[in-house]
């Protein structure tokens, strides 16, 4: 049973992305109305050779496949091991020579190669991707190559709404497709033995209310909306709640899923940044609301999380995190994720956390935290899974097969960086000092 309702809340939206689908290619290229310039690779000569070469110096220790058109094979990996097929190989090392941060995930966008397994291909790639590329190409590549964020995705008020509409706003049925009955779109954490990805949301966001300390008759502040599945839990702890979104199509269907849940009279949604809330709260909650912060506006960040809290209220805060060396040289990359995914979006480390803590708050420290990096594989393999699954009706919705090939590497390459523990989650509780 859902936690709104005995049947799945209705879901309304539109699909931003109205295309036709062409079937003219075994492997479609992709709509250029839609993704420009992606259909024609670059014509990088030198770089693709250096490319090639990089690829394969780097799979000769991978567990991996790499096949060619022609039939050669490269790479480590023996019979059973995920293999990458080159359809276009061409095309794919121009891309990886233009630029290796955006050029891999292009190219599998645009059918340059194909995988069967694409999480079990991108993990052992995961697990060494600090060293796949010598460090001195990779100081190089920053300086000279690599794209740069536009002026136009940095996160003032306009350019976060502009940001958070570009992935959140795509449809309220294409997350309802994918996602567990709560909609959350975070990281579970499953009880030991079980694999049931409902039941694992709602244990996560009974964790995190937890560690907030949300208790019946408080005033509760959350930063980040969702589609309503935290709000609904907290009131039924007997918490009021003010809820702030700036994703227009969440706020509309979270009011329409708190209602079915008939806790509409608890939970107030505003549009809002967190920039503009105001009041004090006894307890303030925000799950993986932070990776869109920007690490220019963490002190913001961090400094309102106090300014709304009580004295003597806790701060429940989930956070997608990486070890903070590799966290200080990679925050400047612009990425395929950065690119087509989350445009602003930095992820944080723990140690960044606590120095804006000590440095932008009045005492306000970690007091208690938990882990849940492999949940986060397991939860994304379920996203996977469920979105490969109802294909059909994603596409129903009007979207091309381009966007099929980027969601399916945008969730497996997630998936593989929390395996290996590249990419990690913390539930934190903060308090003052």
């Amino acid at each position: 049973m859902s936690e709104l309702a005995s049947e799945p809340a209705p879901v309304i939206g539109t699909a931003t992305r109205a295309v036709r689908r062409s079937n003219r290619h075994v492997v479609p290229r992709p709509n250029e109305g839609l993704w420009p310039g992606l259909a024609t690779p670059p014509h990088t000569p030198m770089n693709a050779r250096v490319a090639q070469a990089l690829v394969r110096g780097a799979v000769k220790n991978l567990p991996v496949r790499i096949v060619f058109p022609g039939g050669e094979r490269i790479g480590a990996g023996g019979p059973g091991s995920p293999v990458m097929r080159l359809v276009r190989p061409e095309a794919f090392f121009h891309r990886l020579g233009a630029n290796s941060k955006i050029g891999f995930g292009e190219a599998y966008m645009a059918g340059d190669w194909t995988s069967t397994g694409l999480a079990d291909l991108l993990t052992p790639f995961a697990g060494k991707l600090s060293t796949l590329i010598p460090g001195v190409l990779q100081r190089v590549g920053r300086r000279y190559v690599e794209a740069r964020q536009p002026m136009e995705e940095r996160n003032t008020l306009e350019g976060s709404r502009e940001n958070i509409q570009r992935h959140y706003d795509l449809s309220n049925d294409l997350f309802a497709l994918f996602l567990d009955e709560t909609m959350s779109y975070s990281a579970a954490w499953f009880a030991d033995g079980s694999d049931d990805l409902h039941d694992a949301q709602r244990r996560k966001i009974d964790g995190i209310l937890d560690m907030a300390g949300v208790t019946g008759g408080q005033h509760i502040l959350e930063i980040g909306t969702g589609w309503g599945g935290l709000a609904v839990r907290a009131a039924r702890r007997g918490a009021r709640v003010t809820t702030l979104t700036i994703s227009a199509e969440q706020a509309f269907l979270a009011q329409r899923r708190l209602e079915q849940a008939g806790v509409a009279d608890r939970v107030q949604v505003l549009l809002r940044d967190y920039r503009e809330a105001r009041g004090r709260y006894d307890a303030v909650v925000s799950v993986e609301m932070i990776e869109a912060v920007g690490e220019k506006y963490w002190p913001t960040y961090f400094a309102a999380l106090d300014r709304l809290l009580k004295p003597g209220g806790r701060v429940g805060l989930q956070a997608i995190t990486m070890p903070h060396d590799r966290m200080v040289i990679t925050r400047n990359d612009y990425t395929w994720i950065s690119k087509y995914i989350f445009p602003g979006g930095v992820i944080p480390s723990v140690e960044a956390i606590e120095q804006n803590l000590a440095r932008h708050t009045d005492g306000l420290r970690i007091v208690e935290r938990r882990t849940l990096g492999p949940d986060y594989a397991r939860t994304l393999a379920h996203w996977r899974e469920n979105f490969t699954a109802r294909w059909g009706s994603v596409a129903a919705l009007g979207f091309d097969e381009t966007f099929r090939r980027m969601w399916e590497f945008y969730l497996a390459y997630c998936e593989a960086g929390f395996r290996v523990g590249y990419l990690d989650v913390h539930q934190l509780s903060l308090q003052r000092r």
